[in-house]
């Protein structure tokens, strides 16, 4: 068995949650996350997490940066950057250092945008569904 470097992270290993699971209750961590499955409850992760197309998640969403591909129903922080691909369908608020929204994206709730030098940024009324962004 290999001993781990002490330069190494533990944080550094993915956390999957697979298709056909589901997975109830509040979460915390660090490190990357993936949820391909579908999740009712809370998380609050130091790290990246992605909300895989075709998974659904019920409840608050709180990571340093977000990818969202499936369904949630509640809202979603980040510290940093949020991206919302084609097939996601947000309900629920939207906030985010910078937020990234592809052609065909549903948000259906309030958008924020704001840095750790801005506690409150612009809000962008609700949108139903989103079908392009241009900058």
């Amino acid at each position: 068995m290999r001993k781990p470097n002490n330069n190494e992270s533990s944080s550094s290993a993915t956390t999957y949650i697979a298709p056909g699971t589901k997975l109830v209750g509040n979460l915390t961590g660090e490190g990357p996350y993936i949820f391909c499955g579908e999740t009712d409850g809370e998380c609050d992760i130091k790290g990246p997490v992605t909300v895989a197309e075709g998974s659904l998640w019920k409840g608050s969403v709180r990571a340093t940066d977000i990818v969202i591909a499936g369904k949630v129903e509640g809202d979603v922080t980040a510290k940093k950057r949020v991206e919302l691909t084609g097939t996601a369908h947000i309900t629920g608020s939207l906030r985010g250092g910078s937020i990234v929204v592809a052609e065909g994206a549903v948000i259906e709730g309030e958008v924020s945008i704001a840095n750790a030098k801005e506690p409150e940024g612009p809000k962008l009324a609700a949108t139903s569904n989103v079908s392009s962004v241009k900058p």
